[in-house]
């Protein structure tokens, strides 16, 4: 199936189709899965804390693990989904990780619990990068961040899930069930993204319409670039600072928040609930908010920069009070701080992820987010390392949380400076041959 691009505008809405928001409603479950998998541990922390017996930095070196293999993974995973395409790239990504999740059933050491995330993290390196480039794929420039905000709201929902469910699992069947349940979600999201996806101009069910409303940008060059080459260009490494300065604060509150709610407020395995979902569910909305937050600036007819650089400055705004949530006494208030810095996280990734589809072609684009997120990642340990350290040290959050919540403002200006209008990166390709 084939349509000449044209102009959103020619194609009544009525007709366009929906079909592309059911690929983003997949990659919104793959998501989801992606970080129930990886949040198991961080419900489990504290009771494995005393189970297994590993102190504050070694359980950063746990955590620190999981972060080291997925800077690897997103470094080989962005050029490898780019020259397997999405369909089988997706796969195996998530073939990898669903296994490794399972592995950690057998750790009964701190060495046991470190090769397991490791693995789980070379695996769950490919699950954004090959969603971004599906979106890439199916959603015309306009609708990227919200498409990018829907799917990227799995996280949340991931999160979500982790609290209400691992505890029942393990109180019922030992915590190694909580580990091996999360492989039977896994092996049916395979199925059925093996059976259901196709790229657009393969997919029977997609109309003509919708695919013009897809292919309305104009078009892109379709030769491979190197991703060495990439980072030739400052729009790389906007995107590649914004990730590094601000993942790590997402890390912290995945994998430090439920040890902090244990330590800080004295809750238990049963009672840690509750207070986890109440966080990821403003989580949830931030994701969600802000990615339509730039599509309601351009709406407005802010251009595409001012646009973009609008919402990361309002969720930026939305993660600096948490530096104050060492100072308060009350549960739920230091509840609604760290949930707001989340939703505020959420919002900004919802646009950060988008900056690549921005300034790249289609092509390069899950290289230049694998390049990023090994960055963040990298980040991230950085931020494993001086948690545990600052913690077997000192035993306060105080220091920590005030580096978490400056950060976004120092990323935003430094995207500023080196992108200063989200200009395409001049790539220097070949030109298709003329007709």
């Amino acid at each position: 199936m084939s349509a000449e691009p044209v102009p959103a505008g020619n194609v009544p809405a009525a007709r366009v189709g929906r079909y592309r928001w059911r690929v983003c409603a997949m990659l919104l479950a793959a998501t989801t899965i992606n970080y129930v998998d990886r949040q198991v541990l961080g419900v489990l922390a504290p009771f494995l804390q005393d189970h297994i017996g590993w102190n504050e930095i070694q359980y950063g070196w746990i955590v620190t693990a999981f972060q080291a293999a997925y800077a690897i993974g997103l470094l080989c995973a962005g050029a490898v989904i780019d020259r397997l395409g999405t369909r089988i790239g997706y796969a195996l990504a998530i073939g990898i990780w669903s296994l490794a999740a399972m592995g950690h059933a057998l750790a009964a050491s701190v060495a046991g619990f470190i090769l397991a995330r490791f693995a789980l993290g070379l695996g769950e390196a490919g699950n954004f990068p090959a969603a971004v480039k599906t979106v890439a794929e199916w959603f015309p420039k306009r609708e990227r961040a919200f498409a990018v905000g829907i799917f990227n709201a799995g996280s949340n929902i991931g999160a979500i899930l982790a609290p209400l469910v691992v505890p029942v699992v393990a109180a019922a069947w030992g915590w190694q069930a909580a580990f091996l349940c999360t492989g039977v979600l896994s092996a049916t999201w395979l199925a059925l993204w093996l059976a259901r996806y196709r790229p657009p101009e393969q997919q029977p069910r997609l109309s003509a319409a919708e695919l013009a409303h897809i292919r309305s940008d104009p078009p892109e060059p379709t030769v491979k670039v190197p991703w060495l080459r990439l980072l030739r260009h400052r729009q790389s490494w906007s995107f590649v600072a914004a990730k590094f300065i601000t993942d790590p604060v997402w890390w912290l509150f995945l994998f430090w928040l439920g040890k902090f709610l244990a330590s800080e407020y004295g809750l238990s395995l049963a009672t840690i609930g509750p207070p986890m979902i109440a966080v990821y569910l403003m989580a949830d909305v931030g994701s969600i908010a802000g990615g339509w937050l730039a599509g309601r600036f351009v709406r407005m007819g802010w251009n595409m920069n001012r646009a973009r650089k609008g919402a990361m400055l309002v969720c930026a705004l939305c993660v600096a009070p948490v530096a104050l949530v060492t100072q308060v006494d009350n549960l739920w208030l230091a509840v609604g701080l760290i949930g707001l810095a989340m939703a505020g996280h959420q919002g900004w990734s919802a646009n950060v992820l988008t900056l690549p589809s921005d300034m790249f072609p289609r092509q390069t684009v899950a290289s230049v987010v694998g390049i990023g997120g090994f960055a963040g990642a990298e980040g991230g340990m950085a931020m494993s390392l001086f948690t545990g350290a600052q913690l077997q040290a000192t035993g306060s959050y105080g220091t920590i949380f005030l580096v978490a919540g400056s950060a976004y403002v120092v990323a935003l200006l430094v995207v500023h400076l080196l992108a200063p209008r989200l200009e395409p990166a001049r790539l220097d390709l070949p030109r298709d041959p003329a007709p």
